[in-house]
């Protein structure tokens, strides 16, 4: 237990620098995001099943066309609404999902959701269900992989549909360590009411 709560202050203390939790004004939160991004979400892309599952997936879908990506998506909307949903339980279900929740639930709190995307903005895995299957029509992934690597993005505060918690999203572009070309990206959501 005493070790948890001493990550616990190592991850709040990369916060507590350029923030407070009484004063969150829409911008404060974007520089210890930013460093959040470079201290431990930087860690998390380099795992070697991650960037395989990218990259197979990229492979797999190489020749999908916008309108077979925005029919999977109207699938994947449609099965948040149903008890029945083996596209969504196809995607939790792999390793990169169970990779990504541990990342999660060794923040205490902290993260409430990951995303990891392909080269179309795509959920390759994820911690939690996501209201949509298709990314790539959003900032997390536009400002992210169509960037380049190295790329961090910090989107606005705002209450997330899902978990309905203050929180703010911050995406980084994922690159293939021996190639260093952006393959993909991570959208990581912070809970903003635990800093």
């Amino acid at each position: 237990m005493f070790s948890l709560n001493i990550r616990k202050l190592l991850i709040g203390s990369i916060f507590a620098v350029a923030m407070t939790t009484s004063a969150l004004a829409n911008s404060d939160h974007v520089t210890p995001l930013q460093e959040f991004a470079k201290s431990t979400i930087s860690k998390w892309i380099t795992n070697q099943e991650i960037i395989e599952a990218i990259l197979a997936q990229n492979t797999e879908h190489a020749n999908l066309t916008e309108a077979q990506i925005i029919e999977l998506d109207k699938k994947w909307r449609a099965e948040t609404e149903l008890s029945v949903r083996p596209m969504i339980e196809n995607i939790l279900a792999n390793e990169v999902s169970s990779i990504v929740t541990k990342f999660e639930k060794n923040t205490m709190g902290l993260v409430s959701e990951i995303i990891v995307l392909d080269n179309k903005g795509l959920n390759v895995g994820q911690s939690t269900v996501t209201s949509d299957y298709w990314q790539g029509d959003e900032s997390k992934w536009q400002k992210t992989y169509l960037v380049g690597p190295e790329e961090i993005f910090v989107d606005e505060i705002e209450v997330d549909e899902s978990s309905q918690i203050l929180q703010s999203q911050v995406s980084m572009t994922i690159k293939d360590p021996a190639t260093g070309k952006a393959i993909g990206a991570i959208t990581v959501g912070i809970n903003l009411e635990e800093l």
